[in-house]
């Protein structure tokens, strides 16, 4: 019998304000506060209780794909006003869960923290906008606000493919359909082909994992489409490398001509946790496809796109260094934090120079 059923875990979670939950065998449950593990005052659970717990939120269904292909993701409810994002796994021989509060309400542009420019790029009419960063970064949340502004402001069509869904959306001034991997379509790339038959103004590509994905959102992005992708990659020129370098040698050359046409921005991502240990605030780096960095793109010479990002403020771009020295010199994260998550911790000293920390 597990020592604490999953509906008081659950409730504990959300009341406690964590935004993650982990269940193994041999530890007892634990939550994430404010960014930092923390475990619960209890006894390990055995895999009979993982087992149990596991059993209390999802289908036998889901439980037979972790048995034949290791794992599963998938969201669920809880009391109706709170959602989760969920992966159960299997982990020397016994069920492990992660679980991931979605927060209940969307958040401003503002709120997130991102630039202005970013609200700029939501009345483009096409092209391709990259949110990336590593898992746990905010990527979800920040789209899902994004998409939120477009349905209030514009007389859209957006569509979105998610796997899974975690932020549930309602018709505004625009309309959205939000489909979900495994239960509305087969792949991403299939749920992208199909999306161009359905009168999308804007495209949501959970994450573009594969070729056939990357180039069927670069496509829709060509003729048409505003589209939002996300991958796990930090930095603008690391974003680019990573398109890039998927296709074949023989297909590279063409891919980057396309991107330096299509792509319209990258807005990578971090959390960090706040000095005051009160929550997390997130650090951004914004690129914005100007024709210099067409040019960079279509003459593969990434390496120089930092550059521009730093001195493409009048552009609305921003640079990670930038977005961190700001955050130190607020008081907000520590200096180690600061240099730790810096992509070039040489310019963050510069930036630093002759700025002291406010009190």
């Amino acid at each position: 019998m597990a020592t604490i059923p999953m509906e008081d875990l659950l409730r504990l979670a959300i009341d406690e304000g964590a935004s993650d939950i982990h269940i193994s065998a041999g530890s007892p449950p634990v939550l994430r506060l404010r960014g930092h593990l923390a475990k619960l005052d209890m006894a390990p659970l055995t895999p009979d209780d993982t087992d149990l717990l596991a059993r209390a939120i999802t289908s036998d269904a889901n439980l037979q794909q972790v048995k034949e292909q290791g794992s599963v993701d998938f969201a669920f409810s809880f009391r109706e006003t709170d959602r989760f994002r969920a992966n159960v796994y299997r982990q020397k021989g016994s069920i492990g869960v992660a679980l991931r509060l979605i927060p209940k309400r969307l958040m401003s542009l503002a709120e997130i923290g991102l630039p202005p420019i970013a609200e700029t790029l939501l009345t483009l009419p096409r092209g391709l906008i990259l949110v990336t960063g590593p898992t746990g970064s905010g990527k979800t949340t920040t789209l899902a606000s994004m998409l939120n502004v477009i349905n209030e402001t514009q007389r859209s069509h957006i569509l979105t493919i998610e796997d899974p869904i975690e932020y549930y959306h309602t018709h505004k001034k625009g309309i959205i359909n939000q489909r979900e991997l495994g239960i509305d379509v087969p792949t991403f790339a299939d749920g992208l082909r199909r999306a161009l038959r359905q009168d999308p103004d804007v495209i949501l590509l959970g994450e573009m994992r594969d070729l056939e994905t990357m180039e069927i959102a670069i496509t829709a992005a060509e003729t048409g489409h505003l589209v939002f992708a996300t991958l796990h990659t930090t930095g603008a020129a690391r974003t680019v490398d990573r398109i890039v370098d998927a296709f074949p040698m023989e297909k590279q050359e063409q891919i980057r001509v396309q991107l330096s046409t299509n792509l319209k921005a990258v807005i990578s991502q971090l959390l960090l946790p706040k000095l005051d240990g009160k929550g997390r605030v997130a650090a951004f780096e914004v690129m914005i496809n100007t024709p210099s960095i067409a040019a960079l793109i279509r003459d593969n010479k990434t390496f120089r796109i930092a550059t521009d990002i730093q001195t493409g403020a009048k552009y609305g771009m921003v640079s990670l260094e930038a977005t961190l020295v700001d955050l130190f010199t607020k008081g907000l994260i520590s200096y180690e934090e600061m240099m730790t998550k810096s992509q070039d911790p040489e310019v963050a000293k510069q930036l630093l120079e002759g700025q002291a920390p406010r009190k």
